[in-house]
């Protein structure tokens, strides 16, 4: 491969194209990996293919004298701000506040390679340098913060970050469609087509009161509102009256979630002191066409050349992976996937995905092993509604909460057909699902009797072939209140899927594990509850070792219930644990079965009166023994017939199970799979060409 097959990121490497300019200049906090799950190269490509010359600047160094920022020069139409996969935030804490010993989006995992709010911080930047340049926001940071909104890291409400950051423009969710209007809205009526010509940010100003962009935000005083006020609005309570009244703030929230995922969405406005913040509305959900043609693109599928001989760890995580759909219609209430990606399914076609498998064969270091086949949920592939003009109608934020859509087609087959073709293909010797699996899509007592079939195939399809050893599924709660504002499913289900998933494998002869996801400190979520959790996983044999302090993110359900004590769609009181106290006693309950908890456990439940719950956890006389899964050969379940099976002592799963001082290497290995939840998406139209 030749540095050309990357876009330039460097003066010597837009020589090299024969570029004196740019057209657009992104900025972003992520290192430069030419992949489709990584959102400036997907940005990039996209705008690429509709002409336009695009350069990247990943990582810049943001102390001292700028000159990163300064070394493309102005481009012609402005700077793009993609601060990263992960919110800057996430990425760089834990809950608990605590620094992160590495930032996989970095080389080495370097964790001192981005600033804290990289959005806030390139554009002020961007504005000290080059004043009269338009700034233009986009990925997941800006996205869940377009509106007023809670900030866990400094615990106060913020506004819109484009009053932070003194961008001129927002884009929210997916940002192809937009992006790619947004260019051409510029090239058609300030610049004209000509070469020579750059947009200022008055012009730009003027643009987006005159043609407004669909699912772009904008700070406008009161006489600027394109349009004006209009009926259909939906007015927000103000940032003002936020900060005064915590139930306004939660009571804005569902306009924000219900606006976000209707096929017919309406204008939000905001008042932000003088000014408005305003929310229009989204694009309607991709078609396969647009979004197989953005994976289609000549991406090189490797970190740009600078980074030779270092490590990015996520993309070591998905390189073997395939993507096969975007969106997600479970709502769930602690997750940010539908604030921006939505709820709607939009899937790839099956040549668009075995085209992209193809190209992993011939990769020199690809051993014949998919690490993921999936999606934001593994098995939501073609699913959608039945009636659209029902869809057109619906307000709700899940289709499968509180119970499945009697609208939905959550028809199994065409995800079958896709791991069947994929499987088949020369060179692939397996495909693992790393991707989590609506197990309630799966038991479900559908109408129609082919969609019960077709969900038990799946199931047997993906435990007996797309298990690597270990299963992993996210039932997050036992409390069927919790799970209720969790919009999760009743863990009665959970316990339906592991006898399902205990009987395939009795009867395939394998010894499979699966690995329930549970979050503590939820909203709704007491002490007792997570006693009861502790209580009902031991029954089941489960040492935990994938939990998860609820850390409140910007704009979803629970993060405005946690802040503020009211749940945003009844307005009723909620408990939350928010000190550090309150957070430990939750949490030292996943670990019951270490030694040193164990008295201040026992202490605890006395105080709570919940003797039964100590004989549950600790009865007398019986040592806990955890199953453990057969060991694997390369990345294959061992395969053994019951009447073969071990009996020895030396046997994994007749060994005493130690819970102190294990040694790493002693411990059952999980094969690790990654699938990024905010893969962009795919625009087809064109603009001009140079």
């Amino acid at each position: 491969m030749q540095l050309t097959d990357w876009l330039p990121t460097t003066r010597k490497e837009m020589d090299l194209r024969g570029w004196d300019t740019a057209d657009i200049i992104l900025f972003s906090a992520d290192a430069y990996v030419d992949h489709p799950s990584f959102g400036a190269a997907v940005i990039g490509r996209v705008l690429e293919d509709a002409g336009y010359r695009v350069c990247i600047v990943p990582q810049p160094d943001w102390h001292g004298d700028f000159r990163d920022f300064k070394k493309l020069g102005r481009p012609r139409l402005f700077f793009g701000i993609a601060p990263g996969c992960m919110d800057s935030m996430v990425n760089k804490y834990t809950a608990n506040k605590r620094l992160r010993s590495e930032d996989a989006y970095s080389p080495d995992g370097r964790h001192d390679m981005r600033p804290e709010y990289p959005t806030i911080v390139y554009t002020k930047i961007l504005k000290q340098v080059f004043p009269d340049v338009p700034v233009v926001l986009g990925g997941i940071e800006a996205s869940l913060r377009r509106v007023t909104h809670y900030d866990y890291w400094q615990d106060k409400l913020r506004p819109c970050i484009l009053a932070e950051s003194g961008a001129d423009l927002l884009i929210y969710g997916m940002g192809e469609m937009p992006m790619l209007d947004l260019c051409q809205t510029i090239d058609n009526h300030v610049l004209h087509g000509r070469d020579d010509a750059f947009c200022n940010t008055e012009q730009f100003e003027s643009l987006m009161r005159k043609y407004p962009v669909r699912q772009t935000v904008t700070l406008q005083k009161r006489d600027d509102i394109p349009g004006g006020f209009q009926e259909d609005d939906i007015i927000l309570n103000s940032h003002e009256d936020c900060l005064k009244d915590k139930k306004l703030y939660a009571a804005n929230f569902r306009h924000v979630e219900e606006e976000s995922n209707k096929l017919h969405p309406q204008r939000l406005i905001q008042q932000l002191r003088n000014e408005f913040v305003v929310i229009n509305p989204p694009y309607p959900p991709m078609t396969t066409e647009q979004i197989d043609h953005s994976f289609d693109l000549p991406y090189t599928r490797l970190p740009h050349p600078k980074y030779k001989g270092k490590r990015i760890p996520a993309y070591e995580m998905i390189k073997f992976s395939v993507n096969i759909h975007r969106g997600c219609f479970g709502g769930c209430a602690f997750c940010t996937i539908s604030a921006h990606q939505g709820k709607f399914i939009m899937s790839r076609s099956k040549e668009s995905i075995l085209k992209e498998v193809k190209k992993i064969v011939q990769m020199p270091d690809f051993r014949g092993y998919l690490s993921d086949l999936g999606g934001p949920s593994a098995n939501m592939y073609g699913m959608h509604g039945k009636n659209l003009e029902i869809c057109g109608k619906c307000k709700r934020p899940s289709c499968i909460s509180p119970a499945v859509c009697p609208n939905l087609n959550a028809d199994h087959a065409p995800i079958i057909d896709i791991y069947k073709a994929v499987d088949s293909l020369p060179g692939i010797k397996k495909s693992f699902i790393g991707s989590g699996v609506r197990y309630d899509l799966l038991l479900h007592n559908y109408k129609d009797e082919n969609l019960c079939k077709a969900a038990r195939e799946y199931t047997r399809e993906l435990i007996v072939n797309h298990v690597s050893g270990r299963l992993k599924v996210a039932p997050e709660h036992t409390s069927d209140n919790v799970l209720r504002i969790m919009r999760k499913p009743s863990f009665k289900l959970f316990h339906e899927f592991k006898r399902i998933f205990d009987r395939i494998n009795r009867e395939e002869g394998l010894r499979q594990q699966i690995i329930p996801y549970f979050i503590s400190s939820h909203p709704g979520c007491t002490e007792e509850d997570m006693a009861e959790l502790a209580a009902e996983t031991r029954d089941l044999n489960f040492q935990l070792e994938q939990v998860q302090d609820f850390t409140p993110t910007p704009m979803t359900v629970s993060t405005d219930t946690w802040y503020s004590g009211y749940h945003p769609y009844t307005l009723q009181p909620e408990f939350s644990a928010h000190t550090p106290d309150e957070k430990l006693r939750q949490r030292m309950f996943f670990f019951w079965y270490k030694p040193e908890e164990r008295p201040r456990i026992i202490r605890e439940l006395k105080r709570m009166g919940r003797p039964d719950l100590i004989n549950r956890l600790y009865p007398q006389g019986q040592q806990f023994m955890p199953f453990t899964p057969e060991p694997t050969r390369g990345n294959k379940s061992v395969k053994t017939k019951p009447s073969a099976q071990r009996t020895d002592k030396t046997h994994r799963a007749e060994k005493p199970y130690r819970t102190d001082n294990v040694h790493r290497a002693e411990k059952p290995k999980q094969r690790k799979s990654y699938n990024p939840n905010f893969n962009p998406a795919p625009q087809t139209r064109k603009g001009k060409r140079r």
